[in-house]
């Protein structure tokens, strides 16, 4: 079992810009990720099994929900806090962190910007807890980076919705009590439905042979004329605007996750170099191996700065869609680049399960392509900095 040694590296000072709330957020998180994950994790993501058994403690430290408000069950917190948890989540495993970004910015956020006050009121506060869990259905067979060509579809019956159609690579769906799912109207509009575990038709079958995000659960939503109440819509906005909304918020997470994947690997890979002897020295003496972590450490930082930023003008309100794609695309390319020279620098050590640096860049390798994949979000930034569309 392995022991959890990281610390954290902050090599600019922006611990000098965090608030004391925000330090002790981030130390809450990390300890209990060392006492709760950190020793099971490796054996998890073996087994390709997510560890339901720690949803209570997410939900204690405040990872589902940190931004909504405390008359909905939530902490309150703001948009860095939310960061840092995801960061101290994925540094640990991405699968970690991928269910508390679904619980929090694809289920509880949208129920919260577009639900009615009785949806928020039934759904907010137990999921917060963890006493529910949620998922997020946008992504199908047939339509990933073309959301909006989806055919999952809703038509009224007296005062239910009659719904049909699949969703596919949907994190927390084995497991979840709700699905938050896109699907058109009649009208041929996009809008949210709440569908609840046990409503008749509507199943959950799980994904098997994956070789990334091991240690969480992935499968399928499958809409068999399910009767949905039409009090479960989410009435508050339509479009394709409402899902991408919520989108935003889980790349911003995932802005942050990615650098905690990146500090782990990091924070492995010097540790060995300075453990490590050939050549009757340390390797971390040698200039190529220097060069790694000198590099490691710089990119690292960039994604920091630019993070940070990126917080700032989500707590003001300010940052804009194409801000956050930018910072998704840049952080998880990164974090990939240092996970590949964290690995060589371990030699054959680094393919072991005694070093979670395999673990981190195969479950890099889902995150650069979920939330938008890294083209996708290429053109997103195009697109904003030239005003024309290459989507069409």
């Amino acid at each position: 079992m392995r022991t959890d040694l990281y610390q954290g590296h902050d090599y600019y000072l922006l611990d000098e810009l965090l608030t004391e709330e925000h330090k002790l957020i981030r130390e809450t998180a990390r300890e209990w990720v060392k006492k709760e994950v950190s020793p099971i994790i490796e054996e998890a993501a073996e087994k390709c099994e997510f560890p339901r058994h720690l949803l209570p403690g997410l939900g204690e430290i405040g990872a589902f929900g940190p931004y909504i408000p405390a008359e909905y069950g939530g902490p309150g917190l703001d948009q860095i806090s939310y960061g840092i948890i995801m960061q101290e989540l994925e540094r640990c495993d991405s699968g970690l962190r991928s269910t508390a970004s679904v619980q929090s910015s694809l289920v509880m956020y949208p129920i919260w910007r577009y639900g009615t006050e009785e949806q928020k009121q039934n759904y907010l506060p137990k999921l917060a807890t963890g006493e529910m869990m949620g998922c997020f259905g946008l992504t199908e067979p047939d339509h990933g980076s073309n959301p909006g060509g989806m055919t999952t579809n809703f038509k009224e019956d007296g005062d239910d919705v009659i719904l049909n159609g699949a969703k596919m690579w949907i994190s927390n769906a084995p497991f979840a009590d709700i699905a938050v799912v896109w699907a058109k109207n009649e009208a041929g509009r996009i809008q949210g439905i709440v569908v609840e575990r046990g409503m008749e038709g509507f199943s959950t079958p799980t994904m098997h042979g994956k070789w990334s995000l091991r240690a969480s659960d992935t499968g399928e939503l499958i809409f068999d004329n399910v009767r949905v109440p039409k009090a479960n819509i989410l009435t508050g906005r339509d479009g394709l605007g409402a899902p991408l909304s919520c989108l935003d918020s889980a790349r911003y997470g995932i802005a942050w996750g990615a650098i905690g994947a990146a500090l782990d690997c990091y924070d492995t890979a010097l540790r060995y170099s300075k453990e490590r002897t050939q050549f009757d020295r340390p390797i971390g003496q040698f200039q190529l191996q220097q060069k790694k972590l000198a590099e490691m450490i710089t990119e690292i930082t960039k994604a920091q700065l630019l993070t940070f930023r990126l917080g700032q003008l989500r707590d003001e309100g300010k940052a804009t869609s194409a801000q956050i794609s930018m910072a998704k695309r840049n952080n998880v390319d990164m974090a990939l680049a240092v996970t590949r020279d964290a690995r060589q620098m371990l030699g054959g050590m680094g393919i072991t399960g005694e070093y979670p640096i395999m673990r981190h860049m195969m479950n890099l390798e889902s995150v650069v392509t979920y939330e938008g994949t890294h083209d996708i979000h290429l053109l997103i930034t195009g697109l904003d900095v030239t005003g024309l569309n290459a989507f069409v």
